[in-house]
């Protein structure tokens, strides 16, 4: 009896810089293997930094923006809603994306913050993973990773910054912020 191949989940979450940068690394080594790949980005609404334009060079690469940008606070409830309404439909389509089997790998970046912010609940991305089918090479991104997703990756790295830029009045900057 042949055995399935065992999905694998790799979790990037941590205060630091370089999150979505080990992600979109990950994806560049899986393009170099011929591989399929979808990067559903949470939160994430802009299309026009350097990391969206580069995927959309990439051969074999989806590039699906699920946000409308910078949570606040102080957003109206119809705002907020508008933020649920893009987190659930970026969980739908990671569905879709993980039943293909012609997608090898899925990014489900800022995951972890949209979790953190109450735009998708915990149970539904639990079942997500859950319910993928076998062969999947699954990485999740964002702070504020709750333990469940710590506890369930297979690999799980928690980015720190020792020191930032930003911290000593350096702005950002194409190509190394966006």
């Amino acid at each position: 009896m042949e055995k399935k191949p065992k999905n694998r989940i790799i979790l990037l979450t941590g205060k630091g810089k370089g999150k979505t940068s080990s992600a979109l690394g990950m994806v560049l080594r899986a393009v170099g293997h011929g591989m399929h790949i979808c990067v559903i980005q949470f939160v994430k609404s802009c299309s026009n930094t350097g990391e969206a334009r580069a995927l959309q060079c990439l051969p074999g690469v989806e590039h699906l923006l699920c946000g409308n940008g910078f949570v606040s606070p102080s957003d109206t409830a119809e705002k907020r809603a508008q933020h649920c309404c893009s987190a659930a439909e970026g969980l739908r389509l990671a569905r879709l994306r993980l039943e293909n089997p012609e997608i090898h790998m899925v990014v489900l970046d800022e995951i972890c913050s949209a979790l953190h912010l109450n735009l998708l609940t915990e149970s539904d991305v639990l079942d997500l993973l859950a319910s993928t089918s076998e062969g999947k090479i699954i990485i999740l991104t964002g702070r504020h990773a709750p333990h469940s997703l710590i506890a369930i990756a297979d690999t799980v790295s928690i980015i720190e910054d020792a020191k930032h830029g930003l911290q000593h009045g350096i702005a950002a900057q194409p190509g190394v912020e966006f």
